[in-house]
């Protein structure tokens, strides 16, 4: 998959900064609040912006962290605990986690409003929206503009659609001018930046399982649009192999067979998948290619 960030942390390293201690990031003076997630006060947005990217992009002007120290950096990893932050957005002011709920969660990313690709993007977004809602799915998208700029934004990507250019779309957006979650969420691109020089944000996904932890990340360029029908893809196989003990084999959908993890003994896979197994032989005569209709 495009960009695909699916890394697991190797053993004996350090969690990331966003943990399930949630660990505030080096700030420069006057960016982030000692008591992050806690909403940021005083200040200009262009002016904390600055701050707040300077003390991840350009080290030495936070607290002297030398810039090889570039693996101390925040972002998310494979089984990190989404950050409970607060946020202003195009359906007002939330917390994450009880925006969450018990529910599987799609936070994505994208560089700017009332520009084209991101245009496209959501929009096909809010057309998936229904089939993301049947799968128990609830999605929020995130860029550094603010709300009244996403709100005029949402009636183009609703007469984009075909639809009557309203101001309601069937998700939120975050409103994140200073850029303190982009930050925090290692979703700048340092290769594409607005006329003042500042990063933009990348065209990042992260799927949440109903624990709250992240079970996918994907980070695409700003140059290439993403495959909302792929991202519906990949929940359908993370909803199916979190209940069963399967995989999905390259190219699959939704209704095609699956294949039998390669840790279940053949005994307890033929209890477990009563409508059969189906092995097919191979050259080095091991059996680990195990197909089974989809549960």
């Amino acid at each position: 998959m495009p960009g695909a960030r699916g890394r697991a942390r190797p053993p004996g390293s350090q969690p990331s900064a966003l943990s399930t201690a949630h660990r505030p990031l080096p700030r420069a003076p006057g960016s982030l609040s000692p008591d992050w997630p806690g909403p940021v006060r005083g200040g200009s947005a262009p002016a904390a912006a600055l701050s707040v990217v300077l003390s991840v992009f350009h080290p030495r002007a936070g607290r002297g962290v030398e810039p090889s120290h570039r693996g101390d950096m925040p972002g998310l990893l494979l089984g990190d605990e989404a950050p409970n932050f607060e946020a202003d957005t195009t359906h007002g002011r939330i917390r994450f986690h009880d925006f969450l709920g018990d529910s599987w969660g799609i936070l994505f990313s994208h560089p700017r409003d009332f520009t084209p690709v991101c245009t496209t993007e959501l929009g096909r977004a809010a057309k998936l929206a229904p089939e993301f809602s049947k799968r128990d799915v609830k999605m929020i998208a995130l860029s550094i503009d603010d709300v009244k700029d996403h709100l005029a934004w949402s009636k183009d990507i609703n007469a984009y659609n075909g639809e009557e250019p309203t101001e309601k779309l069937p998700f939120p957006i975050i409103a994140d001018a200073k850029r303190e979650l982009a930050v925090m969420l290692g979703m700048l691109d340092p290769d594409e930046r607005d006329k003042e020089g500042m990063p933009l944000t990348a065209r990042v996904v992260f799927i949440f399982g109903p624990d709250k932890k992240l079970k996918l990340s994907i980070l695409y360029p700003a140059t290439t649009g993403r495959n909302f029908d792929e991202i519906l893809r990949v929940v359908d196989s993370l909803q199916l192999t979190a209940k069963n003990k399967v995989a999905t084999p390259v190219d699959w959908k939704r209704g095609d067979r699956v294949m039998v993890i390669p840790t279940l003994p053949d005994d307890e896979a033929k209890k477990m998948f009563p409508e059969g197994i189906f092995t097919k032989e191979l050259p080095s005569g091991k059996k680990y290619l195990r197909y089974t209709p989809q549960p």
